[in-house]
């Protein structure tokens, strides 16, 4: 009897820190619109060159958010298993009731970036698990008079994405084919630097596609984002609730090809 008293205490002392931890935090609601180009250049049977560009607006599409820029190299291990090296810059400009720049400055970022992706078929459906880890530089002022950032902070970051898609039509996605895809990415910080934000992000979307050929897809859909931020409003932590929608443009080269 003491025993199930104790248990009882202890899940509702879980119960009502759960309850507090909610009612104490900052919620600030965003509408974005994110537009993306991928490309993929390859070179040899087991190497190619990514890029990708993301032009990511806020009201949608009328105010900035950021610019991200990407380039790797690719190394596809085995038909399942592609392995990347590569380097991002990131603009980040002040948007929403709380920037994440303290200052409500617009910041750079640089990262140095590896990446694992799997890949798998279970019937008509496609599984893709991405893993990535980030070494970020993010640029910081060390007081709210710079014009420039004079200081990058190295912050470490994991993330890991799962995605799913299924033709519309038939049982794969072959040329001239609409699909449905879906993904959930969830990021996570660590390391001596990380504040607030051990939970980072978790983006989830869901996309209609169309593969025209083996050289272009199309996607668009529905992007929820919900951020983190690595400080505190009055003691208070800020949850970013982001949402909008998804425009992609995947372009694939094959410079073997004479």
């Amino acid at each position: 009897m003491k025993t199930n008293a104790i248990l009882f205490l202890a899940l509702l002392s879980l119960v009502g820190n759960r309850t507090f931890s909610q009612n104490t935090r900052i919620t600030d609601r965003n509408q974005i619109g994110w537009l993306g180009y991928f490309g993929t250049v390859k070179i040899s049977d087991k190497y190619s060159i990514h890029s990708e560009y993301q032009w990511r607006r806020d009201n949608y599409i009328q105010d900035p958010l950021q610019g991200l820029l990407r380039v790797g190299l690719n190394y596809q291990a085995n038909p399942k298993l592609q392995l990347r090296l590569g380097y991002a810059w990131i603009e980040t400009q002040p948007y929403g009731d709380f920037p994440i720049n303290g200052f409500g400055k617009d910041f750079t970022e640089h990262r140095i970036f590896q990446m694992a992706t799997l890949t798998d078929k279970l019937s008509l459906v496609d599984i893709s698990h991405r893993f990535m880890l980030e070494q970020r530089f993010v640029g910081r002022y060390t007081n709210a008079e710079l014009e420039r950032e004079d200081d990058y902070l190295l912050l470490h970051r994991l993330r890991y994405m799962l995605r799913v898609q299924v033709p519309l039509k038939g049982t794969s996605i072959a040329d001239h084919t609409p699909y449905l895809a879906a993904y959930n990415e969830i990021l996570i910080g660590f390391g001596k630097n990380v504040n607030e934000n051990i939970f980072d992000q978790n983006r989830l979307g869901i996309l209609l596609g169309y593969k025209l050929n083996n050289q272009l897809r199309l996607e668009a859909g529905y992007l929820n984002q919900t951020v983190q931020l690595g400080r505190e409003i009055e003691q208070r932590n800020v949850f970013q609730n982001n949402n909008g929608f998804i425009l992609n443009t995947i372009i694939n080269i094959d410079a073997t090809k004479k």
